[in-house]
């Protein structure tokens, strides 16, 4: 299986009332094209801090990091940026649409961004994928919370991106409208896509079929469809 995700000894430290404290302490981890990925764990494990390196939001203090082969550890700035927009696709759990922007005109944003050729058709198409043909022109504020995600969702892979990364997707939602959304991302992986997904949640966990559990900044346990 290909390689899309190549990460080691990742290592992420902050400073918080005059202590260093070491969010991720020597990470290394392999993620296939196609897998589907939880990153469980307490809070304060790492879980964030790890997907804000590996969704290219920041660069680690040390370590390597390959996106597809490509080195992209010590980029900052526009490059950076570049990288996101082309190769990532990002899912958070407060959906961070823009209010005054239709869920058209917020899925065709990224493609506006990186200047693509039929970002409107793209972003229907995106949103149709998601199940929201019928709400294309409707604002946020005239979506429900899943409806809300679904948008989130087709921006996220409107780009076709190498990664999908989501970070506690149903934890602003109740449980029936959770299970709804990670049957979305079930049908994304059944595409084929690789996704990588920050969770609390068990349930959500289990669907996946691999399973990283972090401690203290460390890979406590990697398991592969119940086997270590």
């Amino acid at each position: 299986m290909d390689a899309v995700i190549e990460a080691r000894d990742l290592v992420k430290a902050y400073t918080l009332g005059g202590a260093t404290v070491r969010a991720l302490n020597g990470v290394s981890l392999t993620v296939g094209r196609g897998e589907m990925v939880a990153v469980t764990g307490a809070s304060g494990s790492g879980k964030s801090t790890l997907m804000h390196i590996l969704g290219c939001l920041g660069s680690p203090d040390s370590g390597s990091y390959l996106l597809g082969g490509e080195d992209v550890s010590l980029l900052t700035g526009n490059r950076l940026a570049q990288i996101r927009n082309r190769y990532i696709g990002l899912v958070f759990q407060t959906f961070n649409l823009l209010p005054r922007l239709s869920a058209l005109e917020n899925v065709e944003l990224p493609l506006l961004y990186a200047g693509a050729a039929g970002a409107r058709r793209r972003a229907a198409s995106a949103l149709e994928s998601v199940g929201l043909s019928d709400r294309m022109h409707h604002e946020p504020a005239r979506m429900s919370g899943g409806q809300r995600q679904r948008v989130a969702i087709a921006r996220a892979i409107v780009t076709d991106p190498m990664v999908l990364f989501a970070d506690e997707p149903t934890g602003a939602l109740d449980t029936k409208t959770g299970r709804e959304i990670m049957e979305v991302f079930d049908g994304l992986h059944r595409d084929g896509r690789t996704l990588v997904m920050i969770t609390h949640d068990p349930r959500i966990a289990g669907a996946c079929g691999r399973r990283i559990e972090l401690e203290d900044g460390r890979i406590l346990s990697d398991v592969r469809d119940g086997k270590g």
